[in-house]
């Protein structure tokens, strides 16, 4: 007798209503590793995200002055290299511009000349191509780990459990760019972080509270749907021995933007307890959030809670927010807009000017030039 969950995964469906995040579609020859099938019937999936230097490295503060040492000989060189070139394309210009009017037609449009295609030179353009095939690999099992396990050793990569392709309501179930952008940015203040008490607001797969659990003491790492929950629980054990010599700890806990109070129901799955809601009240100095102002609702929502959380806070507290503008043509306005970040930035100045005799809230940017410690595509939208 075959059983249900087997024939399902051999036959994994994608709607046409799901979006797929960059971090997993821009990845050439990956092989994903379906593991299992979540509570809701989605595939779920194991990637390795890999670290660009070891965590060895990433402790010391001599690696990071040479690598910023290197990255500003880079740019001079750089610099030196375009003034050099700007000169050459002067003097070619000026060659050229003589010789052009001999290749223009009757009309005085450009007549340019083709050499004829052989069969040599398809040859060589085939033997020149990468053939990229990607694999989904069904129902992993143990054997299926160890060519992974081979290639990465235990310190230089990040193991998350994700799905794929979502509808908008489970886009948490997925690993997004600005995650990774916050994860740089903690690797590179690590003496900033060490030690803090922290909460996370929309932790999804939990990546960024896991990399934030190298260095904090404690991190309580949010959201909601058991689902989800259960994943990034999941996704902590399996990147436990990342946080252990440092001592950190994450704990997963649900906390729904949408509700004034924590859920403490002992029944509920990821509650909290009271003692839990006054550590966080008399320990926390760090509140972040990563690529969750996709919709306005849940963006009044999040800043609501933010205000909140802040407002009962012992101690003062610094709140990192990242996020990817998504620019899209819009026929309201006949342009290239960014409506939810537009939104985001409206909550953002109006939280900078609330009016409050017990807290007051500052906003600065923080510049995207630090330097990169995992691997994923950093574009100028983070």
């Amino acid at each position: 007798m075959v059983d249900v969950t087997e024939k399902e995964m051999d036959n994994p469906t994608f709607r046409s209503d799901t979006v797929l995040s960059d971090v997993h579609l821009h990845c050439p020859n990956k092989r994903h590793l379906m593991v299992r099938l979540n509570a809701v019937g989605q595939p779920v999936f194991l990637s390795y995200f890999k670290f660009l230097w070891s965590t060895e490295d990433l402790a010391s503060e001599k690696h990071v002055a040479e690598v910023t040492t290197g990255r500003e000989h880079w740019y001079r060189s750089g610099n030196e290299l375009c003034d050099k070139d700007r000169s050459n394309l002067k003097k070619e210009r000026e060659l050229n511009s003589e010789g052009v009017e001999a290749l223009l037609d009757d009309d005085g449009d450009l007549e340019v000349v083709r050499r004829p295609r052989s069969a040599s030179d398809l040859e060589a353009e085939d033997l020149l191509r990468d053939i990229e095939c990607p694999v989904i690999l069904m129902k992993g099992r143990e054997d299926a780990f160890e060519d992974e396990e081979r290639e990465h050793t235990c310190s230089d990569v990040v193991k998350i459990e994700h799905t794929m392709a979502t509808p908008l309501e489970d886009v948490g179930k997925q690993v997004w760019r600005a995650a990774f952008l916050l994860a740089d940015y903690i690797l590179f203040k690590r003496d900033t972080f060490r030690c803090c008490s922290v909460l996370e607001l929309g932790g999804g797969t939990g990546i960024t509270s896991i990399i934030m659990g190298t260095v904090a003491k404690r991190v309580y790492c949010t959201d909601v749907g058991e689902d989800l929950l259960a994943m990034c629980e999941q996704n902590v054990a399996l990147n436990k021995h990342l946080m252990e010599p440092g001592g950190g700890e994450v704990k997963v806990k649900e906390l729904d933007w949408l509700k004034d109070e924590f859920c403490t129901d002992p029944e509920v799955p990821y509650s909290w307890s009271e003692e839990e809601i006054a550590d966080l009240h008399d320990h926390c100095s760090v509140i972040m959030a990563a690529d969750v102002f996709y919709d306005d609702d849940l963006t009044d929502a999040l800043f609501r809670t933010l205000h909140r959380i802040t407002h009962n806070l012992r101690n003062s507290c610094t709140v990192y927010l990242a996020l990817e503008k998504r620019l899209n043509f819009t026929l309201r306005h006949m342009d290239v807009t960014c409506e939810a970040y537009s939104h985001f930035r409206n909550n953002l100045n109006d939280l900078e000017n609330l009016q409050d005799r017990k807290i007051k809230y500052t906003v600065e940017p923080i510049k995207a030039d630090f330097c990169q410690f995992l691997v994923y595509e950093r574009i100028e939208q983070l």
